[in-house]
């Protein structure tokens, strides 16, 4: 068997092949800092968690639940990938998630979901007992990211051991039809192209432990946002520097030419109806 010291540099040569790979493929790259924080993760994740990692029995199990109906009769499938630990009679189910345990937590519910929708194919199409899921949330809290920035060797351990990765849940089929009927009716609000937006209460509910907003979470990764009413509203409203820039684009017209050529183009448009 490798040693700690060995597997750590497997991990050290396999992350460094790795983003090299992804790098040439994507045509994109990190910056230094961004590549040592993914690199430490990968390596806290290990140190952390080795115990789990050696019991682990199947990796990336692809789970497939097919054949499903919408409330607008298509017909979709829902897929997921988790990792497998047998101990004797024992059958543990782990999904990875690169997040923060402290952001699963605040969002438990929507984990706990998906979860025993796994947990419902495992048990129902491979016909195999389950005992128990979890969750591993591999990046690392803030608390040790400022202790690493440090170089504090005390406070690196003393957070290393309080750090609790994995977050367990309950294996509850009671509501697995009515996940199943929410994934279906999204389906149909994308194929039929409704994407009414969220109202504008919900942009400015927190969604993390860290009480980061649903717009600075979510909107800000939609390219449709420059076009959507509840986000411009919202916007409007925020006091927070960084939306300051998109407020400029809002009310920015272009110069006095081209409105005027704007105006123009409308009207020779319109007489033509």
């Amino acid at each position: 068997m490798k040693s700690d010291a060995q597997i750590e540099e497997f991990i050290r040569e396999a992350f460094e092949k790795n983003f090299e790979q992804l790098r040439l493929e994507s045509g994109h790259s990190l910056s230094a800092r961004n590549k040592q924080t993914a690199l430490n993760q990968a390596l806290l994740y290990w140190r952390k968690l080795k115990d789990i990692a050696n019991r682990i029995t199947e990796t990336e199990v692809r789970l497939n639940l097919p054949g499903q109906t919408t409330p607008g009769k298509r017909t979709f499938g829902i897929e997921g990938v988790v990792d497998i630990v047998r101990e004797g009679d024992k059958v543990v189910m782990y999904d990875i998630k690169t997040h923060n345990a402290a952001d699963v937590y605040a969002a438990k519910d929507d984990y706990e979901r998906q979860l025993n929708i796994y947990a419902h194919i495992w048990q129902n199409l491979r016909g195999q007992p389950l005992d128990e899921i979890a969750i591993i949330a591999t990046a690392y809290p803030d608390e040790l990211k400022d202790a690493m920035n440090e170089e504090d060797e005390e406070a690196i351990f003393y957070e290393l051991e309080r750090w609790n990765p994995i977050i367990e849940f309950d294996v509850n089929p009671e509501h697995v039809e009515h996940i199943i009927y929410d994934f279906g009716r999204v389906v149909d609000c994308i194929e039929n192209g409704e994407f009414e937006p969220a109202p504008v209460r919900k942009l400015k509910t927190s969604i993390d432990s860290k009480q980061t907003k649903f717009a600075a979470g979510i909107c800000r990764n939609c390219d449709a946002r420059f076009s959507c009413e509840a986000y411009r509203r919202y916007v409007t409203s925020s006091r927070s520097p960084r939306d300051a820039d998109f407020k400029r684009y809002l009310d920015d017209y272009g110069t006095e030419l081209d409105q005027q050529e704007w105006l123009s183009s409308e009207l020779e448009a319109s007489s033509t109806l």
